[in-house]
């Protein structure tokens, strides 16, 4: 079984025409370190930043100044920033479809680490069969259906213990006819011996180690961000860290039946511990961007707003009218 950071996208991709974000690696890349640090504080106005300030703000996140400047020459290559010159100086912001791909994006994490509806008991199975010469396609498919929550059964059976949503039905449309069958019901038990449960499509055991992981490196935190004792670039750094490892979690476990899964299940505790990192640190991380950003244009105050989980769950893909919900206006 593939480990479960090995996805495609952590982000949706919905249409022929959108960009390709930084596929998921195991561990944070300078690149996807990037997208994180422009959407937590530009996302809300698209504001285009200096590249000599995104490179500072990555070189405090431990990236070297070579690495950011090649993660941003391969962002804008690849339609997910675009860039200006003024003079000398170049600046960046997040495409605007990329800004819309983020916002869906980060909604669907809120959404989809928090505690799921009663369970109905029934399961959603998308059965597939492509010919060897579509591998690529195959794969692009596995990867969709990793992210829209389903995991694999068996070879070409996928399975989820949610209703197919029209996001399901617009990726299968696609598909040739004759390829997929979708079927809904409850699973018939069988001899243990011979039979394989729904829910052992997921490494149970191995998602209760990342949430442990997850637990163990962000927990001790908290009492620091209480009492105010992180300073700006250390609050950029966990809030861009934190958030570029959490959004894996929905992959991970896709709010997988509270009943199918051992006691003490650690989902509410890490979505806690998230909230805590990421809002605590919001106003003291945007001071520090902004400082930062104002150091590389001269001292005007840059359009730098950071936002909240319950900003991230209604969407900000829309820049709204200019008000402030931080004290740094």
């Amino acid at each position: 079984m593939k480990r479960p950071f090995t996805i495609e996208e952590i982000y949706p991709d919905d249409h022929d025409d959108s960009v390709r974000l930084p596929r998921r690696q195991a561990g944070n890349s300078p690149q996807g370190l990037a997208v994180t640090l422009l959407a937590d504080y530009t996302l809300r106005t698209r504001a285009a930043l200096p590249s000599a300030a995104i490179v500072a703000l990555l070189t405090e996140s431990g990236v070297t100044a070579t690495g950011a400047r090649t993660a941003i020459s391969r962002l804008a290559r690849r339609g997910i920033l675009d860039g200006s010159r003024h003079g000398r100086h170049s600046s960046y912001q997040l495409s605007e479809r990329a800004a819309t791909n983020l916002s869906v994006g980060g909604s669907w994490i809120i959404a989809s680490t928090t505690s799921p509806p009663a369970w109905d008991g029934h399961w959603t199975l998308v059965a597939f069969s492509l010919p060897q010469e579509q591998s690529t396609q195959r794969r692009a498919l596995r990867g969709q259906l990793r992210w829209l929550g389903y995991a694999p059964l068996y070879d070409g059976l996928w399975i989820s213990p949610h209703p197919p949503t029209h996001l399901v039905s617009a990726h299968l449309a696609q598909l040739d006819p004759g390829t997929v069958t979708v079927i809904r019901g409850r699973a018939v038990d069988l001899d243990a011996v011979t039979g394989r449960k729904p829910i052992d499509a997921w490494d149970i055991a191995e998602i209760h180690q990342q949430y442990e992981a997850f637990l163990h490196r962000w927990r001790p935190l908290l009492p620091r961000i209480s009492a105010g004792r992180l300073d700006g670039p250390h609050a950029v750094q966990a809030r861009t860290e934190v958030m570029d490892t959490y959004r894996r979690f929905p992959t991970l476990d896709p709010q997988l039946p509270i009943q199918l899964l051992p006691a003490g299940w650690l989902r509410d505790t890490a979505r806690e511990v998230f909230t805590a990192v990421y809002d605590g640190l919001a106003d003291v991380a945007e001071h520090h961007v902004r400082t930062v950003v104002a150091a590389h244009t001269g001292g005007t105050d840059p359009d730098v707003r950071a936002h909240t989980t319950v900003d991230l769950l209604a969407g900000i893909g829309r820049p709204p009218a200019r008000s402030r919900l931080t004290h740094f206006a």
